[in-house]
């Protein structure tokens, strides 16, 4: 830093004030860092052509719902709780790739929830989806 006293006289500074370069390399280095990692996320691949073909048939899911009173239904059916795991294992026995897609209430408590979950575990249902709302 250079200080200017009455016997220097008029002498002109010759230094460059190199803080405002700094300043502005540190944005940028930061700029660059941060965006760095998003332009390498994706891979850049010409895919081959191949004729159209028909996707897999797939199976209607079976739906096990839970509504605010409680009450089970599956596919529409009310039926009691006792009852869920006799159904899925007789369901299962028929399809053994049985997709089972749980639908249960807000306001219903955990505890019924969790023993619905429970019968579907005992009666050997491996493919289960919880279905929510997203915001």
């Amino acid at each position: 830093m250079a200080f200017n006293t009455k016997d220097d006289g008029d002498d002109i500074m010759g230094e460059i004030n190199v803080t405002p370069l700094v300043d502005v390399m540190l944005v940028l280095l930061v700029v660059f860092i941060v965006t760095a990692p998003l332009l390498t996320n994706a891979v850049h691949v010409n895919l081959p052509k191949t004729e159209e073909t028909a996707p897999p048939e797939e199976k209607e899911a079976v739906y096990l719902s839970v509504d605010a009173q409680g009450k089970i239904f599956i596919d529409k059916k009310e039926i009691a709780i006792e009852t869920i795991e006799s159904e899925l294992k007789s369901r299962k026995a028929a399809d053994p790739e049985l997709a089972l897609n749980l639908n249960a209430d807000d306001g219903v408590q955990y505890g019924t929830v969790a023993k619905v979950m429970s019968s579907i575990e005992r009666a050997g249902v491996t493919k289960l989806s919880v279905l929510t709302l997203s915001n």
